[in-house]
């Protein structure tokens, strides 16, 4: 008979078990799309550098990085979800930087744009962006699509310590987080909150709490756990070839989301549980698997563990 896990069922709510839900067994698929945008913390607006584990190349791949226009850039996701995954529907995804940073009337330039490529199967709009660059007009245009699309807002809170978030050069407190996520309180939009793990002064106790900060938001549907790496092109990747520091392995990773996952509300849904950067972008931890390895061995490890999310509730 196998396990759970043999049969496809997580000891988490997954995103693809969502998605397949959600849209009836049909293959749904994101499409990056890089809207050339910068960021407040990189322009000078906040500050210079940007975040000090950030080299935005590593979370974008080539293919979005070397098209120019949207629409080639949605035509060629589309075409190449469809060649490689059997993609049948679609989520256009602007993902790089900050994606609200503009004026409102050519945020809706773009995503008009990408949205009509494809208009019969597209479903979805999804923006990735900063909780300070959001204001009621840009949370207005984004809500003005969700007659007719879902659409997800992914924010990155990252901590919930304004000490950590200084230390990284965030150029955006919790505070901040929390006076958007006030904003957002009725919102029709998909909220998604991306946090990071393995900051080294964070002890696991500090780590564990940013799940009830997490819970005590009704309007989060959704999130991504990642944990810490350094790659090539950071701020923070230079001061790690001087001064190593501890990094998660993956076994304990693996061991620290078994104590995080039962503290999430079971409503939730985890988009991602780990992050990944190209491989010659990244320096450490290189836990020597391909990311379909890393996940099974993550999966494995939790129901192993007997994880339930929101056992701990």
């Amino acid at each position: 008979m196998g396990t759970l896990l043999d049969n496809g069922i997580k000891p988490y709510n997954h995103y693809g078990a969502y998605l397949k839900q959600k849209y009836n067994g049909q293959k749904v698929f994101k499409v990056i799309v890089d809207g050339n945008f910068t960021c407040p913390n990189r322009d000078g607006s906040k500050g210079y550098g940007g975040c000090t584990y950030c080299n935005v190349d590593s979370f974008t791949p080539d293919t979005a990085r070397k098209i120019p226009s949207i629409r080639e850039q949605v035509e060629s996701g589309i075409e190449r979800a469809r060649k490689s995954y059997g993609a049948e529907k679609f989520i256009i995804y602007f993902q790089p930087n900050t994606n609200t940073y503009a004026p409102t009337h050519l945020l809706k330039m773009m995503y008009d744009e990408a949205l009509s490529i494809d208009p019969e199967n597209t479903l979805g709009l999804s923006v990735g962006t900063r909780p300070d660059c959001l204001d009621f007009e840009k949370i207005a245009l984004l809500e003005s699509y969700t007659d007719r699309y879902d659409v997800d807002l992914e924010m990155g809170m990252e901590s919930i310590y304004n000490d950590t978030l200084d230390k990284i050069n965030r150029g955006c407190s919790h505070d901040e987080f929390v006076k958007t996520m006030d904003m957002l309180k009725d919102t029709p939009l998909e909220l998604c909150v991306h946090t990071i793990f393995g900051f080294p002064w964070e002890t696991e106790e500090m780590m564990l709490k940013y799940a009830d900060e997490i819970n005590r938001f009704p309007q989060i549907k959704f999130v991504k756990l990642h944990h810490l790496h350094i790659v090539e092109g950071s701020i923070m990747g230079v001061k790690y070839k001087r001064e190593p520091f501890d990094l998660f392995s993956m076994e304990g990773y693996t061991d620290f989301l078994s104590k995080f996952i039962p503290r999430l509300r079971p409503d939730l849904i985890i988009q991602r549980i780990f992050g990944i950067a190209d491989k010659e972008l990244l320096i450490a931890p290189n836990w020597g698997f391909p990311k379909s390895g890393i996940q099974t061995y993550i999966d494995k490890g939790l129901e192993a563990r007997k994880v339930v999310q929101g056992s701990l509730f």
